[in-house]
């Protein structure tokens, strides 16, 4: 390589929870740099998944943790050209990477639900990945069926 790897820049926890994990959700729900608006949006989101969930003893916060686990994937497939044909060669996600898969996927399923305002789709996407159910969960589900279908192709894994 020609260039060294640029560093990683430290993320400051939000002001709310004190979670690092909270920021960089924030980061990506964020559009133009509004970033106020996006921590508004999430904070709202939280109160109405603490409103729908009374009846259990977990925490707002714990909801969301458990709905990013349970849409985070752990394989994809990548591309692969071997003698002109392309194969669909199944790969383990870096733990990074399966950390951003999980947000952004969430984040893009909630835009797409119908609703009144961001924070009850964003609301709703959660409960309905915690309930392993919901758009984000589905795209995990099938990123999972098409590394086992390509299991055979593993071996031009690079």
């Amino acid at each position: 390589m020609r260039k060294a790897k640029p560093k990683k820049r430290i993320i400051l926890p939000d002001p709310k929870f004190s979670d690092v994990q909270v920021t960089r959700f924030v980061n990506n729900l964020m559009y133009s740099g509004k970033k106020s608006v996006a921590y508004g949006v999430f904070y709202e989101a939280m109160s109405i998944v603490q409103n729908r969930l009374k009846d259990t003893d977990k925490t707002p916060l714990e909801v969301w943790r458990k709905a990013l686990e349970n849409i985070t994937p752990m394989v994809e497939v990548k591309s692969r050209r071997v003698g002109g044909a392309t194969f669909q060669v199944p790969i383990e996600v870096r733990a990074d990477r399966k950390v951003s898969l999980s947000m952004k996927n969430l984040i893009l399923y909630s835009r797409k639900r119908s609703g009144k305002s961001m924070s009850e789709k964003l609301a709703a996407e959660i409960l309905a990945a915690f309930n392993e159910e919901g758009g984000a969960y589905k795209r995990k589900e099938d990123m999972h069926k098409m590394a086992e279908a390509n299991k055979a192709f593993a071996h031009f894994r690079f």
